[in-house]
């Protein structure tokens, strides 16, 4: 019999998992599996169960939001590539960006037939410094700690509009960074007020934020910075192009890379798949293609 790790975060978006706990334990075991389920109990919890028991099974299942999973692939990158399971996803966060990317159904029961029935697709996987993990952005600035500083409570009840709340809430508040980017042989120093690196197709459930035509596997990141407004003009422009995207702006660089290092007198916080990453002064970060294996509906 096949083994299967399920790791489930029941805080995760309106605690809806509860209610079809036991239909998907029963998919899982008609369909072959030995299930060993583990309720995490705290943060970093998910990412030690992953590491310390993903070697010992077929699959593993993950449900929660996109720090969930971010968690699991972070505990199944400290073993060695040919021993990590492959991955099946059941959304439940608030927003679920990287589910969408994947085309992974946001009906629980049609998420876990995926996780068992689909086809496992390789996915690139981000490194932050020597030793931390993401799935799909990285970033700095602007709104990017509301995701981390906005309660379980308030995402669970709001969805997308908690984000939206605390980020305008925090308008007045904004800070500059001077930073220095290093990348295939080009350098960018500026002042910044936002900056995302992005392996996804939405983020915060919003397509507007990354370019058209985005592929999960082509061992490249897109990149965005906005540099700091020097005038209300600005202000407006910079809102304008990141809720419409439309046409160029001299606000707004972009650029695609595999590899980006990032310099700054002072330290700066990151985020990572919407949770903190901590305050660093200089990091490198890398694109490692196809690292990680997801399973989905077969297209």
């Amino acid at each position: 019999m096949k083994k299967m790790l399920f790791i489930m975060n029941p805080r995760s978006g309106r605690e809806k998992l509860r209610t079809r706990l036991m239909d998907i334990l029963d998919l899982f075991v008609r369909v072959g599996y030995e299930v060993t389920v583990h309720v995490t109990q705290a943060q970093g919890d998910a990412k030690k169960k992953a590491g310390n028991s993903g070697d010992s099974v077929a699959l593993l299942v993950c449900s929660g939001g996109d720090g969930t999973l971010n968690e699991v692939v972070s505990g199944l990158m400290t073993l060695d590539r040919e021993k990590r399971p492959v991955i099946g996803y059941i959304p439940s966060g608030s927003t679920n960006d990287y589910a969408a990317s994947l085309k992974i159904s946001k009906n629980m029961m049609k998420a876990a037939e995926e996780a068992v029935n689909g086809s496992p697709f390789a996915v690139d996987i981000g490194r932050f410094g020597a030793d931390r993990y993401f799935v799909y952005v990285a970033a700095f600035g602007a709104f990017t700690e509301v995701s981390y500083k906005t309660s379980q409570e308030t995402k669970n009840v709001l969805g997308h509009q908690a984000y939206m709340l605390e980020a305008v809430r925090r308008i007045a508040g904004l800070k500059s960074y001077r930073l220095k980017f290093h990348w295939n042989g080009q350098t960018l120093e500026e002042e910044f007020i936002l900056g995302m690196v992005t392996n996804t197709m939405s983020i915060g459930g919003f397509k507007s934020l990354v370019p058209p035509g985005v592929a999960l596997n082509d061992g490249e990141f897109e990149v965005m910075l906005v540099r700091t407004p020097r005038t209300p003009k600005d202000i407006q422009s910079i809102v304008a192009y990141l809720i419409n995207k439309e046409g160029e702006n001299d606000c707004v660089y972009r650029f695609k890379t595999s590899r980006l290092v990032i310099e700054s007198e002072e330290a700066v916080d990151w985020t990572l798949d919407g949770e903190y990453g901590g305050a660093v002064t200089e990091v490198c970060i890398e694109n490692l293609r196809e690292e990680i294996r997801v399973m989905r509906h077969e297209e």
